[in-house]
């Protein structure tokens, strides 16, 4: 007698399937947002199947590179999965369209002839391609708008980090230092951008569907060092009760290499940063209590806490969320 075994099949969808790992390791979506800078409501339409609601294909694939890697999941396989289901949708949707063409036609009083419709056939034809190769030349001929807002070119700037903020041609592919940025359906985008201390060049470059490009270029001057130097010189000149204060306080440093990486501080509970870090600049903070670090990259960001190099954040290169440190180093859970 031949036995035979059961075998059960995996028939989660995509949706289902991020919804059960974020249950599993106990994640809102705001946590999954914070952690992947994908918009709440996109992670929403993921798990609830609604595929036709999501930008692009380019900004989906970069949402599921950037989950995959904030959940140390195959990015392979949920871009191979979104593809075929999205191609199920709009098999489904066709077949939808099909039978309703299909329904019966019911006609006015008026007689409509073969003549007619020939006429009025040729007509739209005519027209409709006119219309078409008017768009086309003109798009094809014509460079993509790109407006930048913020920040306005020269200006000073006493933090880390700066928005930028900005208006291109609808459907246009927006990237920021060659990383590229989410367009809303009126064509406007905004990112946080982080600074070295000194000049800063800002590019940002929107491309349509014809290959044609824009680019403009904002200089700004980040002085958040300086700052931080002359409230480190006031410290130094208050009384011995501020000083056991200061010498109480968390300094760190934080730097990372040899790639630009996702960073997120929290200073007492308080973010205090969060963009990405270049490898050519050092963030400096400071706290009374505790300093939380989460990074993209946990092997290629280093930390230093008051002068002492504790070396990577991590030592996988999975992202490191929320890694606590107070006066004497690290926090372990």
């Amino acid at each position: 007698m031949v036995k035979f075994t059961r075998k059960k099949l995996d028939s989660l969808t995509l949706g289902e399937r991020m919804k059960k790992i974020r249950d599993e390791r106990h994640l809102s979506l705001a946590d999954v947002s914070k952690g992947t800078k994908i918009q709440v409501k996109y992670l929403q339409y993921f798990e609830e199947g609604e595929y036709m609601k999501l930008p692009a294909d380019v900004y989906v694939k970069g949402f599921l590179r950037s989950y995959a890697l904030y959940l140390s999941l195959s990015e392979v396989n949920l871009i191979r999965q979104f593809e075929r289901e999205k191609d199920i949708h709009k098999n489904i949707k066709k077949i939808v369209e099909n039978e309703k063409a299909g329904k019966p036609i019911n006609f006015s009083i008026f007689v409509i002839s073969p003549k007619m419709i020939f006429i009025s056939l040729i007509t739209f034809l005519a027209l409709g391609s006119f219309i078409y190769l008017y768009l086309q030349v003109n798009n094809f001929v014509s460079t993509p708008r790109l407006i930048i807002i913020k920040p306005i070119e020269g200006s000073a700037i006493q933090e880390s980090s700066t928005h930028v903020v900005g208006v291109a041609e609808k459907d246009a592919l927006v990237t920021i230092n060659d990383q590229p940025v989410l367009v809303n359906e009126k064509g406007e985008f905004s990112e946080d951008v982080g600074l070295k201390d000194g000049l800063n060049v800002i590019n940002v470059k929107a491309k349509n569907k014809f290959s044609k490009e824009t680019t403009q270029s904002v200089s700004v001057n980040a002085n958040f060092q300086t700052a931080e130097t002359t409230a480190a010189t006031d410290v130094s000149l208050s009384s011995a009760a501020g000083a056991d204060l200061q010498n109480l306080a968390i300094n760190a440093e934080i730097y990372v290499n040899p790639n630009s990486t996702w960073l997120s501080v929290e200073a007492d509970g308080n973010l205090v940063y969060n963009g990405v870090l270049l490898p050519e600049s050092t963030q400096k903070f400071q706290a009374k209590e505790k300093i939380s670090v989460s990074a993209g990259k946990g092997n290629e960001t280093f930390v230093k806490i008051n002068g002492k190099d504790l070396g990577r954040l991590t030592s996988g290169s999975a992202p490191a969320k929320d890694i606590v440190f107070d006066v004497n180093g690290r926090v372990l859970k």
